[in-house]
């Protein structure tokens, strides 16, 4: 492929001499060798202990590192993976490294601009906004002491239980004062059945059996629960009022129907970005499929590594390790490589065509511009405009990222400004 380059450079002479000689005097210093205090071993000692190929491996880490630089900057190249390195020859006089450099692929755009892509139109429904509405409500519902009745679907009945298997008393099947929400499926299927229509104080037998998916020892077991309802809780929504629609930040809302408006408003709002979002992958994947390029495998690679570090920073924010996550669900590092390739690969080739696209549009970000947006956007985080640009890479990437968002805006026309 025309973005391979194959590079060797050899680094030898005193250039080599001075790398290993600073190499043994930083591992002379937490060395300790019989005869010699802590660091003070005469270097022809060393050698004649240890040879001096054992400062090799450490020697070339010290090498490769400016020898790669050499290698980019004399070849004016630059690498959009990590590079391949090899080393050909080594010894006390040379050292001698084969790097694989992959660059940027060339990319052929094909057609781009009104493709026969439509976006969704947005529409809300009266079903959805009593939905809303509903489940708004039941984020401000309050759970009380049902005075009267029995217990309901959606109650949360109070109970003491005992269960029984073969006349013996179930281990962990027991119970006091537990707060069972009915619906909840928390027990083995007819149990909350079983409850509804129960009063408090009411005790009762429940003849029930176990799933034949259920636990080794218990699977399709017959079992007695002796259940008495001590308590029935449920919840009471709120009434839509002005007290209630200022506790969502509506507080300028008095009405009933002013309030489903804005609740209408959000969903179309919600809506609309989620079309948004959808037309420009549409656009993105119509765009490709008339693009040329051919990617490189270390490319892909490159870029599934980097999904897999974004998702185990996510699964870390949740309280859960990357191993725990593979052992819960019985997958292998492996299994995850290979299930985001294929994401991994639509992503780098939709960021080569954005790139493409910008270059054939000639779209450039002048530094004022690229100022003024670092300044939004570190009012938007709220904290000052040089930490923002700090933590988001310098000035450069906004300037990209601005490049990147007017080269979508292109492409997806006017129905995304």
């Amino acid at each position: 492929m025309k973005n391979v380059h194959e590079i060797e450079i050899e680094v030898k002479g005193s250039e080599w001499e001075n790398i290993l000689d600073a190499t043994f005097t930083k591992r002379n210093k937490e060395l300790e060798v019989d005869g010699f205090r802590k660091g003070k071993c005469p270097k022809n000692i060393y050698l004649q202990k240890f040879g001096i190929e054992s400062l090799f491996m450490d020697a070339v880490d010290t090498a490769v590192g400016k020898a790669y630089t050499d290698a980019l900057r004399e070849n004016n190249l630059v690498p959009v993976c990590e590079p391949g390195m090899d080393v050909k020859e080594i010894d006390k006089d040379h050292v001698k490294f084969s790097f694989t450099i992959i660059t940027k692929p060339e990319v052929k755009l094909g057609k781009y601009k009104d493709l026969d892509v439509k976006k969704d139109k947005v529409k809300v429904s009266n079903d959805e906004i009593d939905s809303e509405v509903a489940r708004l409500c039941s984020r401000f519902a309050e759970i009380v002491v049902k005075e009267e009745g029995k217990v309901e679907e959606g109650n949360t009945a109070v109970i003491d239980f005992e269960g029984f298997v073969d006349g013996e008393a179930l281990e962990g099947g027991n119970g006091a004062n537990y707060p069972l929400e009915i619906g909840s499926h928390t027990f083995i299927p007819g149990f909350e059945e079983g409850i509804v229509g129960m009063s408090v104080g009411e005790t009762k037998e429940l003849n029930l059996k176990f799933p034949e998916e259920y636990t080794k020892e218990l699977a399709g077991k017959e079992v007695k629960f002796n259940v008495t309802v001590r308590e029935i809780k449920e919840r009471v929504l709120p009434e839509l009022n002005k007290e209630f629609y200022a506790d969502l930040g509506y507080d300028d809302i008095e009405t009933e129907e002013d309030f489903r408006k804005e609740v209408k408003k959000a969903i179309e709002e919600r809506k609309n970005e989620e079309a948004k979002n959808k037309y420009l992958d549409d656009v993105l994947e119509e765009a490709a499929k008339n693009m040329e390029i051919e990617l490189n495998p270390e490319i892909i690679h490159d870029e599934v590594h980097r999904m897999i570090h974004q998702f185990e920073d996510q699964m870390r924010m949740q309280g859960i390790s990357l191993d725990q996550y593979l052992q819960f669900t019985g997958g292998s590092r492996e299994d995850l490589h290979k299930q985001m390739e294929p994401e991994a690969e639509k992503r780098v080739k939709y960021r080569y065509l954005i790139e493409e696209v910008a270059e054939a549009e000639n779209i450039e970000i002048d530094d004022k511009a690229a100022e003024e947006e670092a300044e939004k956007m570190a009012a938007q985080y709220a904290v000052e405009k040089d930490e923002f640009l700090t933590h988001f890479g310098g000035l450069e990437v906004v300037k990209y990222d601005m490049k990147m968002r007017k080269a979508l805006e292109i492409l997806g026309g006017e129905e995304v400004k």
